[in-house]
């Protein structure tokens, strides 16, 4: 008894294992046919096949990357939207008296300007020039000459603080590879650099100390020194602050910008030097040619001086004049 029930045991596990043969033996060239075409289709695209593990954390690292961009694609949004604005509003006196380096109001900046006019107002009719020279002379002197002076103060400083900029971002750069934090590696430019590099970053450094955040500070240093390579360094900061990343890398990476930037405008003003002195002996030679002939025949360009015709021939001349300057100013200004 206990024979015959081993024996129909050991035929029904026979039959079960040769059911299951020939199950797999029917459905194995579908399996293989699934596996083997998605391994073609993997080959085909170039993909590699990932376990799903792999394939989780693959995900997973896409989805990081995902939010990064998009964090720094709404910190660029911002970073425009504030960039344009700022652009809107127009610079008052008393922040390009500020970007100038000029440590005066602008009350005394307009009295000075008006005693000047009425220098240059007093001194033509003294020297016995008709109303309206006196009333031309009068205007160059209270919106003419000091307009220009703050602005080519202004310009030279900009030009000082891009000589210098580059390597303040070198030293910020090696003060944080060091393992110094931001506010101490600013603190050595703010202390080590020169006018004006060195007042700017000690702005930002003193305003960290009573509650300005860094953006903040950036800003401001921007409205001070409205150049693109300073909005560069805002760009950098607040993109790190918001989204992380490796700072003295993108510092770093800034620095090399700033110096090719450098040298893109060297070469071009190199190339544009012909065109400048071809403009100044084209916009000098009049003046050169009356000054040779009042010497030649000191009255032969009396009528042109001492006659009404004389007078109007002189302001058209030199209407059209200072258009033509302007124009090739125009043509020969380049800007990076």
């Amino acid at each position: 008894m206990f024979g015959q029930d081993l024996s129909d045991l050991a035929f029904t596990v026979m039959v079960a294992i040769a059911v299951g043969g020939l199950a797999l033996a029917i459905l194995m060239p579908f399996m293989s046919s699934n596996a083997s075409g998605s391994r073609v289709k993997a080959i085909a695209t170039g993909k590699k096949l990932e376990s799903t593990g792999s394939s989780f954390r693959s995900r997973f690292a896409e989805d990081s990357k995902d939010a990064r961009r998009r964090q720094i694609q709404d910190s660029l949004k911002q970073i425009k939207k504030t960039d344009t604005a700022r652009r809107k509003v127009r610079a008052t006196l008393s922040t390009t008296l500020e970007q100038a380096g000029l440590d005066i109001s602008p009350r005394s900046f307009w009295m000075a300007s008006f005693i000047l006019g009425g220098v240059f107002a007093i001194v033509s009719l003294a020297l016995g020039a008709p109303i309206y020279v006196t009333g031309a002379a009068a205007f160059v002197g209270i919106l003419g000459l000091p307009r220009w002076v703050l602005g080519y103060l202004k310009k030279r400083r900009q030009n000082i603080f891009l000589d210098d900029f580059a390597d303040a971002i070198d030293v910020m750069v090696r003060g944080l590879k060091s393992g110094l934090p931001v506010s101490e590696a600013m603190k050595i430019i703010a202390t080590e650099s020169g006018d004006p590099v060195g007042p700017e970053f000690m702005e930002v450094v003193d305003g960290q100390r009573i509650g300005i955040s860094l953006d903040q500070g950036l800003e401001r240093m921007v409205e001070r020194i409205p150049l693109p390579e300073v909005n560069f360094l805002a760009i950098v900061m607040t993109i790190q602050s918001k989204t992380g990343g490796n700072l003295s890398e993108a510092l770093g990476n800034l620095s090399r910008v700033l110096r090719d930037r450098k040298k893109m405008k060297a070469k071009v003003a190199a190339v544009s030097q012909e065109a400048k002195s071809s403009a100044a002996i084209i916009g000098s030679l009049p003046f050169v040619l009356i000054g040779a002939m009042t010497l030649v025949n000191p009255n032969y360009l009396d009528p042109l001086f001492y006659t009404q015709m004389g007078h109007m021939l002189m302001i058209g001349s030199g209407v059209w004049m200072t258009i033509g300057v302007l124009v090739m100013r125009k043509m020969i200004n380049f800007q990076i």
